[in-house]
């Protein structure tokens, strides 16, 4: 008997495919990355306490997602909440794969209501630094779509590899090549096939890389090939979140608000500064070393990284930066109960154990919130 889950999944999907309408958009293509959809799927179905139909949805328009979001009621952060938490349950199963494909799924395109027009973009914090630090690749036919992908895909790859996974996988996050915004029939390049276990954008060679594999090899090790790159992605994650929200894959086309790429940048750097001063005056020690990083628990004498402010907004003394404050902090956090568990390991007489290190990690966090 098929399980009342599956059809409820196929209840809403139908009901997203019979309601579209002939509006000048490009062709669906949430089936294009298969194998990648299909992992977060066994993930987040191990513990799915948002009640999210399919992880499909959140690669949908706002007006088809909301048929699958469960309990999710800003679409907008559907694609990261679908991450979050298959992220979540994949890192307590401890399957790096499981976790690698949930980051690649949380920088994939999300549909639109129109070639060249890019999704509105999350404002809530993940749960999960790694997933924190990514946002979705945008229709490639948008503004500073080139430069806005591939500092996604740069970041992807440092996300995937500090969980232990291989950062050239990263470049599986890529779209298509840009759609022509004269097209009548607003085909543009790319597909969708759900019954192409392999994903129709890799067996029909549709994938445009954003990033070379020495590019992705740099930007892991640090090196600043990347920089001006994720400069242009903030400030076109500036202007996207200006737009109008009510742009979905099945209703008219939205207006699109203009915002100059000068004040997107400001917007940015204020945001960022204004973050950086709430949290500096949270505590004079820390207003007064510059470390925003408040949580002072040591188990084994090990200490939490000192997070400042610099890099793209915030960084972390292992080298790491963030747009936000949130995913620095959560970063710092990990990387301690990393070296806490290791230190445990390696000592069984260290007077503390792993699942101490994981009681002080909780309350790092939180520390952070």
């Amino acid at each position: 008997m098929l399980s009342l889950k599956f059809v409820a999944f196929a209840i809403a999907y139908l009901s997203y495919t019979s309601i579209a309408l002939p509006i000048k958009r490009e062709v669906p293509q949430e089936h294009s990355h298969e194998p990648i959809l299909t992992s977060v799927r066994a993930s987040l179905n191990l513990n799915n306490p948002d009640k999210i139909v399919d992880p499909v949805f959140a690669l949908l328009g706002d007006a088809a997602a909301k048929a699958g979001a469960g309990d999710i009621t800003d679409l907008s952060c559907l694609q990261q909440a679908v991450a979050d938490q298959a992220f979540t349950n994949a890192k307590a199963a401890g399957d790096i794969e499981g976790m690698t494909n949930a980051l690649i799924f949380r920088a994939l395109e999300r549909n639109t209501g129109k070639v060249g027009l890019a999704s509105a973009l999350c404002t809530q914090t993940a749960k999960n630094p790694e997933i924190a630090a990514l946002t979705q690749h945008q229709d490639p036919a948008s503004t500073n779509a080139a430069a806005t992908n591939k500092a996604i895909t740069l970041e992807l790859a440092k996300q995937i590899h500090s969980i232990g996974g291989n950062p050239i996988d990263a470049i599986k996050s890529g779209t298509f090549a840009p759609g022509d915004l004269n097209d009548a029939t607003a085909k543009g390049n790319s597909c969708d096939d759900a019954n192409d276990p392999n994903g129709c954008i890799f067996t029909q060679n549709l994938l445009v890389a954003d990033a070379t594999e020495d590019e992705i090899n740099a930007a892991v090790d640090g090196a600043s090939s990347s920089g001006s790159a994720t400069t242009s992605a903030a400030a076109a994650a500036a202007t996207t979140a200006a737009a109008d929200s009510s742009s979905t894959d099945t209703c008219p086309p939205a207006v699109t608000v203009t915002v100059t790429s000068a004040a997107a940048a400001t917007a940015t750097a204020s945001a960022a500064a204004a973050a950086a001063t709430t949290t500096a005056a949270a505590t004079s020690s820390a207003a007064t070393s510059g470390n925003l990083q408040t949580f002072t628990g040591a188990l084994g004498g090990v200490t939490a990284p000192a997070v400042t402010a610099g890099g793209r907004g915030f960084v972390v003394a292992n080298n790491d930066d963030f747009l936000n404050i949130a995913a620095a902090l959560g970063r710092s956090c990990d990387v301690q109960h990393n070296q806490c568990a290791n230190a445990a390991n390696a000592n069984r007489n260290a007077g503390f154990t792993v699942g101490d290190c994981d009681q002080q990690n909780n309350s790092c966090h939180a520390a952070a919130q």
